[in-house]
């Protein structure tokens, strides 16, 4: 499928209202006369119908009528991976983290490099029952459970020989260790890759400080907040000294060798909202929670402050003392992912996205300039700045709008965003500032009112200059609905093509939900069809080509959904890569619950729920030139329950390194080979529906595949077994 009329439409008025953008943004894909896109893999079989299998409507009833889903990393043929690491792994004094996302290769030899992995979080009901088996030590579930007597508890507030306040921080040490960072050494034998043994090796967990003395650092204006003596909210007494990393999810490397880790869902341990000089809630705003479904406010017993997480981190693998700094010019929000734009001769752009439902775009772009890409001078530029909000309008032109004091108040109002039934909302900073944190707007009046008692950013926050502008940043999602920024559709990753001179962004899902919505004129489907749960990815076009430009254009390069709904097959695009050709990759992150659900009527389903006919999570290739431009082509499957992250092509593009998070987070160890037939109701490419009896297995083995085995998050590498490049 190519681009469709709606979006082209909307692209080429676009190209009248801002000439200034480079031409090739008139395009969604790159010129014909490019290097030739080339198929050399036969697709995986999704479990439906695809346009690109050129089959008739019958022909695909038939060949869908059943599908069997494999508990297995499935690839198509020709292709082969091996295990490079799993949860439990020694990594330095510590070991592999559980549910591993972004992988960063960044090469030292040709035959070597260091590869940097996130640790997002941990699946509670999986993880706890597999612990013990996987590293051969237990802890007091059970008995905290029953002493708890309730789901949570203020386990900050408990005297510190309390004997349950020393089984919950055992508890939460060991699942705030599973999370952060890890830096590993890896070498190239006969083509394979492989650890080896390195200085560099280290893991960069959540309570790294806590004991080791290897606190975290921090740059630029939250600093200010972070020391201010007298504060409002909470104050750990640490000053700008940061326990751990956690809830790392995506990330990128910078053309001078370090890596961006992006702290995403960190309200999950510890408070996100703050006062009005952007200091911390108290540590029982988020009390320890545990279920048996759940392990969080892993940050209350031992009283983090909110306020230093939700950032992004900066590591250098080659550095085994380096263990991270937050920069705060980048601001602090649900990070999913980062994209540098480091162009010689002008200033530094990072760009991130805020993965929530309402979330926001985010540009940094850096007062100094870059001199030379590779040189690790650049991350000096980190330090000072300004940060950015994308605001788009439905003409597929767009602007950036600085978070700084003097940004007037121009909130959103929900009657611009998609809700559910008769309650769209969006979260404002609270207007009772003594009180703090935010509140949930559902009237445009009271949106109204709002402006109308706040005149700029720098009235919602308190202190000097600096201390405001570094309050501004604390709250940046808050203060960004205050100024007016686009609400998007869940902006998980961004990645930036050096040779096009773009930006990518995967929209997971436009969906609505407790923190609002996505602005309802543009994410729509490919037939105006709104809410649409199934994503997109916008390629964004900077004005002149210039990193620090205030206009840019923007265009979907590719929608998910049905192809008999006119998308192209897959739903909830996730992580991003672009290859040697300029094409991309992208892995799906469907939610567990979602996966192969039963659904042998569709009437009256939740669409939200249809996503269950895509089966597991796959990766895809989609080339961006030549006559495959606009289709999709799967390229893997994962195993049961799981999500696939963190692709990394290696430069000589003849390895892809991939991590498959969670498997087995719904139905846990998969016992005795079980799996069950359920009935789905799946459409052909033109519409037609007809009844797939769908095998599937209940829990997982992966990796190590035998019956019993426990199931762990793991990092791979992929290959063709003939030793070629990949595509």
């Amino acid at each position: 499928m190519s681009i469709s009329r709606r979006n082209f439409l909307l692209f080429m008025g676009a190209a009248t209202t801002m000439v200034t953008c480079n031409a090739s943004a008139n395009r969604p894909y790159r010129s014909s006369t490019a290097t030739e896109a080339t198929i050399s893999f036969k697709p995986v079989r999704v479990p439906i119908p695809l346009d690109i299998e050129g089959l008739s409507p019958e022909q695909q009833k038939q060949a869908y009528s059943t599908y069997q889903v494999i508990d297995d990393l499935v690839l198509p043929e020709g292709y082969v991976y091996e295990t490079i690491a799993a949860w439990g792994d020694p990594v330095g004094d510590s070991r592999f983290g559980y549910n591993n996302d972004f992988v960063s290769f960044v090469e030292t030899a040709p035959n070597s490099g260091y590869l940097s992995i996130n640790f997002e979080y941990i699946s509670g009901k999986t993880w706890m029952q597999t612990y013990e088996q996987v590293l051969g030590k237990s802890l007091p579930f059970d008995q905290v459970r029953a002493a708890m007597g309730q789901e949570k508890i203020d386990a900050f507030g408990l005297p510190a020989d309390d004997p349950l306040k020393q089984q919950i921080e055992a508890i939460a040490k060991e699942g705030l260790i599973d999370q952060g960072i890890g830096v590993i050494a890896i070498q190239s034998k006969q083509g394979k890759w492989m650890r080896q043994s390195s200085a560099q090796d280290r893991r960069i967990t959540g309570i790294s400080g806590l004991e080791d003395g290897h606190y975290l650092k921090a740059t630029g204006p939250g600093v200010a907040v972070f020391t201010k003596p007298k504060k409002r909210g909470y104050d750990d007494n640490l000053g700008s000294r940061i326990i751990g990393t956690f809830q790392n999810c995506a990330g990128g490397t910078t053309p001078w060798g370090t890596i961006l880790s992006a702290e995403e869902n960190f309200q999950d341990q510890v408070p996100e909202p703050v006062m009005a000089d952007g200091s911390s809630f108290p540590p029982s705003h988020t009390p320890f929670e545990l279920t048996e479904d759940k392990v969080d406010g892993r940050g209350n017993p031992f009283g983090l402050a909110g306020n230093k997480y939700g950032w992004m981190v900066e590591v250098d693998p080659s550095n085994p003392k380096n263990y991270g700094i937050k920069h705060t010019w980048l601001g602090r929000y649900r990070h999913e992912a980062v994209a540098v734009n480091a162009m010689e001769g002008q200033p530094l752009a990072v760009y991130s996205g805020c993965d929530r439902r309402g979330g926001h775009l985010y540009k940094f772009v850096s007062t100094g300039k870059v001199k030379n890409p590779t040189d690790k001078a650049n991350s000096k530029l980190l330090e000072k700045g300004m940060l950015y909000g994308a605001q788009l309008n439905a003409d597929g032109t767009g602007q950036w709008i600085p978070l700084k004091t003097s940004t007037p108040i121009n909130p959103i109002l929900p009657s611009q965003v998609l809700g559910e039934p008769d309650s769209s909302l969006v979260t404002l900073p609270n207007p009772d500032r003594q009180e703090g944190g935010y509140i949930d707007v559902t009237s445009d009046q009271d949106a109204i009112s709002f402006q109308q008692t706040f005149k700029t950013l720098g009235d919602l926050y308190e202190g000097s200059a600096n201390e405001r502008q570094g309050a501004i940043l604390v709250d940046a999602h808050y203060a960004a609905n205050a100024a007016g920024i686009t609400c998007l559709a869940r902006p998980e990753d961004t990645t930036f093509d050096p040779e096009q001179k773009a930006l990518f962004v995967a929209f997971t899902s436009g969906g609505p939900g407790g923190d609002g919505g996505p602005d309802q004129q543009i994410f729509q489907g490919p037939n105006g069809e709104a809410p649409y749960e199934y994503g997109w990815i916008m390629k964004i076009m900077e004005a002149d080509d210039n990193p620090a430009a205030m206009q840019f254009r923007w265009v979907m390069v590719a929608v998910g959904g049905e192809p008999a709904q006119d998308g192209l097959g897959f739903a909830n695009p996730d992580n991003l890569e672009i290859d040697a050709q300029g094409n991309l990759w992208m892995v799906t992150d469907m939610s567990t619950s979602k996966h192969n659900l039963a659904i042998p009527n569709r009437s009256g389903v939740d669409p939200s729920k249809l996503r269950g006919i895509f089966g597991n999570n796959t990766a895809w290739y989609l080339p961006l030139m030549g006559t495959h431009a606009g289709k999709a082509f799967p390229f893997a499957m994962g195993p049961m329950d799981s999500e696939l992250c963190g692709l990394c092509l290696h430069p000589n593009q003849k390895a892809l390194f991939l991590t498959a998070q969670h498997p087995g987070e719904a139905g846990g160890i998969r016992q005795k080979m079980a799996s069950e037939t359920r009935e789905i109701a799946i459409l052909t490419t033109d519409g037609q529906a007809f009844l797939q009896a769908r095998e599937v297995p209940i829990g997982s083995n992966w990796p190590e595949k035998k019956a019993t085995d426990p199931p762990k998050p793991a990092l791979v590498a992929i290959y063709r077994s003939d030793g070629k490049v990949l595509i």
